[in-house]
């Protein structure tokens, strides 16, 4: 497959100033040439110079569009191989037919991510920094960016071949203990304890940092729950600044769930809109408030809201006690009208869970709130601390720390060095899945599919 020559649009669908079609493979320019004709009549297309010319159509023999090529060869291209941009008005009809034409030329259409793909086993790139590319492109804000931009550097490459390098020093000296241990090439167990310590307390830095990373690239879930009529909808709608939940004075409006994306302080957050708690009228508010029960447990987090011009009752106690062990904000609502809760007996049953007077129906303390929010749910970073955005990394980086803590379990407990080495071993594999040295072809088949048409 690598043999052929790929074509696909590059800008994204839709009408524009300007639309690129990008070519990658041997015989690029010379499918280019054919549907490309300079204005100055140049036999030679210069390399890294746009040509300005027109697109000539060879099946109606006409010309039908101005356009500029640049014409870029091997290595020194995104796929190190051959490569051709035609930069032309942004229309879907002329993008179209110049993909059209190209494949009738000779070219084949390239598949979701395949321009990149190919930079990937050409050796341009690892894994980790062709996921940094899609992360680019789809970033929901300008930290993931800043962060993306660092790891398609090779920020988090860099440091993972640094863990390795260490891993692999490790067992060499520990390999070389066992060979020759006449040689005085003997470790000591502190030595190995030492650096498998430093290894893992890395790993567990980065392991941690998905907690960060999901944040700024998927979003946490926030429900919003409480009893019946307490104003979850129109909180849900204030914090979007839009109407996006229909509100009512009567109880049991919510029969179902809403969810809507909230961006705060560049981390993103999807907030669930549901039926409110206590006895239903109706089947159809029955299935909502199983609905919302099942939502609210599986949430990253809960904004419990409370009637504060109503006294306290019952079924607000019983949902204290059902949230209290999960990441939650107690919300005192209706701030804005005589009190009649007792906040001082509720904070009393809530223990630690931090607390705030809001007014959703006139907006106040909303500002604090959000504040609350991304302080309360989302994790720190410190300067230069390289964050994880992808499960997949996550998970293999969990699969090494394991490894690691069973081998220096195993060395505390006095177990000969085959065994603890055997553990430690376990890891380079894992490494190479992480960086794409070790090819797994469904995985790199999954992480490529997620890429945009020429990407």
């Amino acid at each position: 497959m690598l043999e052929d020559t790929i074509i696909a649009i590059s800008t994204p669908l839709g009408y524009g100033g300007l639309g690129i079609v990008r070519l990658s493979g041997k015989k690029s320019l010379a499918i280019a040439k054919k549907l490309f004709k300079s204005k100055k009549n140049k036999a030679q297309i210069p390399p890294r110079h746009p040509i300005l010319g027109n697109l000539y159509h060879f099946e109606q023999k006409e010309f039908f569009e101005e356009a500029y090529l640049t014409y870029i060869p091997s290595p020194h291209t995104y796929t190190r191989e051959d490569m051709v941009e035609i930069s032309c008005h942004g229309s879907p009809v002329i993008l179209e037919e110049v993909v059209r034409l190209g494949i009738k030329a000779g070219a084949r259409h390239a598949r979701p991510g395949e321009f990149t793909l190919r930079a990937y086993q050409r050796g341009r790139i690892d894994i980790l920094q062709a996921e940094a590319i899609n992360d680019i492109i789809q970033a929901p804000s300008y930290r993931q960016v800043k962060i993306s931009f660092s790891q398609l550097g090779g920020s988090l490459s860099q440091k993972i071949a640094s863990l390795r390098n260490q891993i692999i020093n490790l067992l060499s000296q520990i390999e070389a203990s066992i060979e020759f241990p006449e040689e005085g090439l003997r470790i000591s167990a502190k030595q190995i304890s030492k650096t498998m310590e430093k290894a893992i307390h890395s790993l567990k830095k980065l392991v941690e940092s998905y907690n960060l990373g999901k944040t700024l690239s998927e979003g946490l879930t926030l429900a919003i729950t409480g009893r019946k009529n307490v104003g979850k909808s129109t909180l849900f709608n204030s914090l979007l600044q839009k109407e996006r939940a229909i509100v009512t004075p009567y109880p049991g409006t919510t029969r179902d769930y809403l969810c809507d994306k909230l961006n705060i302080n560049s981390s993103i957050f999807t907030l669930i809109d549901m039926a409110g708690f206590g006895s239903p009228l109706h089947p159809a508010e029955k299935e909502g408030m199983k609905r919302g029960k099942i939502l609210a447990s599986q949430a990253d987090g809960v904004l419990l809201l409370l009637d504060s011009s109503q006294g306290e009752s019952s079924e607000d106690f019983k949902l204290i006690r059902k949230f209290k062990n999960k990441k939650t904000i107690l919300l005192f609502n209706k701030i804005d009208i005589p009190q009649k809760m007792s906040k001082k007996n509720i904070k009393s049953r809530a223990e630690s869970l931090p607390a705030l007077g809001i007014s959703a129906l006139k907006g106040t303390n909303l500002g604090k709130l959000k504040e609350m929010i991304h302080e309360f749910f989302v994790p720190s970073q410190k300067q230069g601390e390289e964050i994880i955005l992808h499960l997949r990394q996550k998970l293999l980086l969990e699969a090494m720390l394991d490894c690691l803590i069973d081998g220096q379990r195993l060395l505390k407990e006095g177990h000969p060095e085959e065994i603890y080495a055997e553990e430690i071993r376990k890891t380079i594999p894992l490494i190479g899945q992480l960086t794409g040295e070790i090819r797994m072809d469904d995985i790199i088949e999954e992480i490529f599919s997620k890429f945009c048409v020429g990407k």
